[in-house]
């Protein structure tokens, strides 16, 4: 089992306590994530070797990363487990499964690649690779049927996790907030390129909108102790930042979803997460100049974040590369603010997709890859 990044330890780890239920005993190797190990998995590699961003940044490591997929290979090729399954991160995934895959050993795909929405030609390496996969969102699945690729829509562990009726009260005592405070939630993302690009537009868009509504409070959870630190320095190295009332947590981004009454995220995973929790936001993302230019052309969809996906509509602002600025993502912000009515609506809508993707995910993985096996 293979995870690349932290959303990959999440879903492993569900799926690793669901198998563990099914039988005896179950031995994972690979590359995990903290959740994963805890559970018993050994890692060959830190997963946060794997951890690169874009389309350009991944070429400066493109040797150290195709050195851990062959041994990778080699390992598992040596020593067959009984099921591959490669969570995610699918530039690094595909090419091992296909490999794998011709030696004979099943293969699982856990999160299906964007391949419906850039680089479609895709679908025909992941026919070859993928010997079952395994879907997040439902109009993912149909995709795959369509293109004769086995396929189960398992929906998303998150929703499963995530309750239907959240705890604002009791976040907010939790991070020392009062019920009347109004409250931002600033989520640059979880690795270091996307904190370096995001994390001082955030602080500067939050300090617009403070400047303009004086009683807002801000909270930012860092993903780890290095992005915390890399955070922190950002804030120091801006002295007009000193004035903002800002608080970095240490994780907790559950927390601080629950406590806010609006959330400034970068587009990725988090903006699902956001979305169960019911929370008006506004969808950011930069990336360098030159991979941007080429993944714009590539795209076949309209919308980046998973809640317009989902919705099949702009049902939150997406202002990406040069149009994010301080200025309109704080005056997006602060539309929620003006007009209630707005984060009444999205809260509607977030709540019947929620719904639909609450469908127990780690068991129905773990039957999926159990069929797989009995064959």
């Amino acid at each position: 089992m293979l995870a690349g990044e932290a959303s990959g330890d999440i879903l492993g780890a569900g799926l690793i306590e669901a198998l563990q239920q099914r039988f005896r005993t179950v031995e994972v190797v690979g590359i995990a994530g903290s959740r994963m190990l805890a559970l018993g998995a050994e890692s060959l590699f830190p997963m946060e070797r794997l951890s690169v961003m874009g389309l350009v940044e991944p070429l400066k490591r493109l040797p150290e990363l195709l050195k851990i997929r062959r041994t990778l290979r080699e390992h598992f090729i040596a020593n067959p487990p009984d099921v591959f399954i490669g969570i995610d991160s699918p530039d690094f995934n595909l090419g091992l499964e296909e490999a794998l895959r011709s030696a004979g050993i099943p293969t699982v795909h856990y999160v299906s690649p964007s391949v419906w929405a850039w680089r479609r030609g895709r679908i025909k390496k992941i026919a070859r690779a993928v010997d079952h996969m395994l879907t997040l969102l439902p109009f993912e699945a149909d995709f795959y049927r369509e293109h004769q690729v086995p396929v189960t829509f398992v929906g998303h562990p998150l929703a499963d996790e995530i309750p239907l009726d959240v705890d604002v009260a009791g976040a907010r005592r939790a991070l020392g907030l009062t019920q009347q405070d109004e409250v931002i939630a600033l989520l640059p993302g979880s690795r270091g390129g996307e904190v370096r690009l995001l994390g001082p537009l955030f602080m500067q868009a939050a300090l617009w909108c403070q400047q303009r509504r004086p009683g807002l409070k801000f909270v930012l959870p860092a993903a780890s102790p290095e992005r915390r630190d890399q955070l922190e320095q950002q804030l120091a190295q801006t002295p007009a930042l000193q004035e903002l009332s800002l608080t970095i947590l240490d994780g907790n981004s559950q927390q601080a979803l629950a406590a806010a009454d609006a959330v400034l995220i970068a587009s990725g995973t988090a903006t699902l997460e956001t979305m169960l929790m019911n929370k008006p936001m506004v969808v950011a993302y930069k990336m360098a100049a030159l991979s941007y230019a080429i993944f714009s052309r590539m795209l076949h969809t309209p919308w980046v974040s998973l809640p317009n996906l989902l919705a099949q509509k702009e049902l939150v602002p997406e202002i990406l590369q040069d149009d994010a600025t301080p200025e309109t993502l704080g005056a997006a912000l602060l539309n929620y603010f003006h007009d209630p009515l707005l984060g009444d609506q999205l809260r509607r809508e977030f709540s019947e997709m929620h719904q639909e993707l609450r469908r127990n995910a780690s068991d129905k993985a773990a039957d999926a890859v159990c069929a797989l096996l009995s064959r």
